[in-house]
């Protein structure tokens, strides 16, 4: 089964399969959106199944819950949890210092208030998610539907005076209709190409009217787990200043892939 992935799905399922072994017995962990994120769901739910993992899992995205429930993995509210012990996640974009962009898929409000009530967050990618500068990947920003032209006019508006390549911002589409979120709100996707200070970027745009939160994750990721498509593996810590490196070998069981 696993000879029909491509290599980068074979790098996110190694990637998953590491981080997965950072999850112990009694954790309350969040649980990321994405492509990667549905690998380390499906990675824990073969754990809680086989192994007996006992797990509180905190999705950040409908989808992911629906997954977790799936694959077994009891689901609670944030509420619930009052706090994380652990959240796992995809990143559309990391650095050298671990800055993120994340929100590809829509759910990054929730993604950033789960991984800021945990004590530790670590990522999981494919190796082409790194980059020397973040800002390739189009930015994300939850905007409220009420008045989002305005919104999206004042955001171009205060790119000008930032340190970006471009300020063209587009609302996500579904087909023919807007994107919604599950808070219902909108995204704008800021085609930016290189952002030289994501911090300040990250300040001024929660400041405009209509901007519920952005797509940068500043000191907030600890860990990243990085996969390759022939089996390696490597986790950077970034508190410990540590690198090590792994192989992993695939295992097909039908739990992790069925659907694929």
């Amino acid at each position: 089964m696993t000879g029909e992935l491509s290599p980068i799905d074979k790098a996110k399922f190694v990637a998953a399969k590491r981080a997965a072994d950072f999850v112990e017995d009694g954790m309350r962990v969040g649980l990321g959106t994405g492509s990667t994120a549905a690998w380390l769901v499906r990675c824990l739910g073969e754990m809680v199944e086989q192994d007996g993992l006992k797990i509180r899992g905190v999705p950040t995205s409908t989808r992911t819950a629906e997954l977790a429930r799936e694959v077994g993995i009891e689901v609670i509210s944030l509420d619930e949890a009052r706090w994380l012990d652990l959240t796992i996640d995809g990143a559309d974009e990391f650095d050298a210092n671990l800055s993120l962009v994340k929100g590809g898929g829509g759910a990054l409000l929730q993604e950033k208030i789960v991984a800021t009530a945990s004590d530790q967050m670590i990522v999981i990618a494919d190796a082409a998610k790194e980059v020397e500068h973040l800002g390739s990947f189009p930015l994300p920003i939850e905007v409220i539907p009420f008045g989002w032209q305005t919104t999206q006019a004042l955001v171009e508006e205060t790119l000008v005076s930032m340190d970006v390549m471009g300020r063209q911002a587009s609302l996500r589409m579904n087909g023919e209709i807007p994107f919604i979120t599950d808070e219902g709100n909108h995204i704008l996707d800021l085609h930016l190409g290189r952002i030289g200070n994501a911090r300040q970027l990250a300040m001024v745009l929660n400041q405009i009217p209509g901007v519920v939160e952005n797509g940068l994750f500043i000191d907030i990721c600890d860990k990243v787990v990085i996969g390759y498509g022939d089996g390696r593996v490597e986790t950077r810590d970034i508190n410990e200043g540590t690198v090590s490196e792994d192989r992993l070998d695939f295992v097909e069981t039908d739990n992790l892939f069925r659907d694929i």
